[in-house]
């Protein structure tokens, strides 16, 4: 069911805003249709995956965005360059999502954003974005991983994707230690913010390990890191951003439950 929903067109978002002058510089904002919905609105933050390339746009994001909207969550679908764009991979890629970010927290009041109930989620290679930006932000409080590349340097040990983190950050870890350094959640500290690492046991694009090791490894180094992993048994990859599939309420039940903590 989920291997078409990279195909399939998204429901339409309500609004298109810029936050750079590239034309890949952009987000889609749905917001939540009851009426009765009291506002601010809470928001996730959407940062979708395709291994860091241009091939893959924000579209397949607008179908969750849109499923989170009717349960009263306001949505942020990010668009950012890629490899293949000018500008693209390390560092643009990042400076992006953080300019995003800024520009969301700037535009919150007129939005009826709640700026204290966001959470970031990020899918596939977006997972790492989204750890990295909470990194580097110190406003964000809740981030969740879906199927994240969270170990750059594993990821690059498996060769993922033909390599797409050596194109990503422009090197291998013994080329340019210094991106990998930057740019790998494993390696930075992200001491404020909960973190919620959910990852299908049959994701053959991306293994389980990635979140299983990235915890355990967390737990034990960064003790005072507050992450959590709930691997859902059979779904894979795609399962987790299809609003059809099973692995999908437990990731729509997981977002409902760190916005209302």
């Amino acid at each position: 069911m989920s291997d078409d929903i990279l195909m399939l067109k998204p429901p339409p978002a309500d609004k298109r805003l810029a936050y750079g002058s590239d034309p890949n510089q952009f987000l889609d904002l749905r917001f939540p249709r009851n009426p009765d919905q009291s506002r601010p609105f809470p928001l996730v933050i959407n940062i979708h995956g395709g291994f860091w390339r241009a091939k893959y746009s924000l579209d397949h994001g607008g179908h969750l965005c849109a499923a989170l909207a009717t349960r009263g969550i306001a949505t942020a679908n990010l668009e950012y360059r890629r490899i293949g764009n000018e500008g693209g991979a390390w560092p643009g890629t990042f400076e992006d999502i953080r300019s995003a970010y800024q520009f969301l927290g700037q535009h919150a009041a007129e939005e009826h954003f709640d700026s204290r109930r966001i959470v970031v989620m990020g899918h596939s290679a977006g997972g790492q974005l989204g750890l990295c930006l909470a990194a580097h932000e110190p406003g964000i409080t809740r981030v969740v991983s879906l199927a994240g590349v969270v170990d750059l340097e594993h990821a690059y040990q498996l060769h993922l994707s033909n390599d797409a983190v050596v194109e990503f950050l422009r090197g291998t870890p013994g080329e340019v230690p210094d991106h990998y350094g930057e740019a790998n959640p494993m390696l930075l500290s992200i001491p404020r913010a909960h973190q919620s690492l959910i990852h299908g046991s049959s994701d053959a694009d991306v293994p389980a390990a990635f979140s299983r090791d990235y915890v355990r490894t967390k737990q034990k180094v960064s003790p005072k890191e507050d992450v959590h992993l709930l691997e859902i048994s059979g779904a894979g990859h795609l399962d987790l951003i299809d609003p059809r599939s099973a692995a999908w309420k437990k990731v729509e039940a997981t977002v409902i439950q760190i916005l209302a903590a």
